[in-house]
């Protein structure tokens, strides 16, 4: 009986052993990953957290240059109801006025001697002056290659057009996507698109 309770016990010396030492291989193994994957140089661990702080911050600013319609330089300030905004419920009537930027080709009848690149160029930097502030008339009037003062009454997408005003669908597809996707007073910008801006940029602000 001593022969088996001393053999009994042995065994399960043995096996808390291994289990002791099982953790501890694990727990050796978990640390020595975390060593792995932390930088031991100090200046290594700062340089790491500076440039994904950089990443996030970039990261900011892609989404936010996103969800407002076009490019700011940076430091610009913009004049107080000029970025876009969308309205709670898509409205059925809307009032804008745009300044259209064509470049060589794309309007028929008209000489426009501008490449495409300065086209755009141009119209990016008529939309940052419209939004700092700058009378937008006295813009349309300089750059338009519509006729100023380039003011359109629109219908919504199944709405009778009243008097005076232009069907949605009728329009130049990307005209109406901005037109009716910011609120009054906003400026907002629609880039060249072969189907669905075919004429060049359009700087559109909504008037009502």
């Amino acid at each position: 009986m001593m022969r088996r309770s001393t053999r009994r016990a042995g065994s399960r010396a043995v096996s808390s052993l291994l289990v002791f030492g099982v953790a501890l291989g694990l727990a050796f193994g978990a640390v020595r990953a975390f060593a792995d994957e932390t930088p031991s140089d100090p200046a290594k661990a700062t340089e790491a957290k500076s440039t994904a702080k950089k990443e996030k911050t970039n990261q900011r600013a892609k989404t936010a240059k996103a969800a407002k319609g076009g490019s700011v330089s940076e430091g610009t300030k913009v004049a107080p109801g000029t970025m876009p905004v969308k309205p709670d419920v898509e409205p059925q009537h809307v009032q804008v006025q745009h300044i259209l930027i064509g470049f060589a080709g794309s309007i028929p009848g008209k000489g426009i001697t501008r490449t495409k690149e300065e086209a755009k160029k141009l119209a990016y930097e008529i939309l940052e002056r419209a939004r700092k502030g700058e009378d937008y008339d006295t813009l349309v009037k300089q750059y338009t290659e519509d006729s100023p003062p380039g003011i359109y009454d629109m219908s919504g997408r199944g709405v009778s057009a009243g008097p005076g005003e232009y069907p949605r669908d009728k329009m130049v597809p990307a005209f109406g996507n901005v037109g009716f996707a910011i609120s009054p007073g906003n400026i907002g910008i629609a880039d060249y698109d072969p189907q669905t801006s075919p004429y060049g940029w359009h700087i559109i602000k909504r008037l009502k």
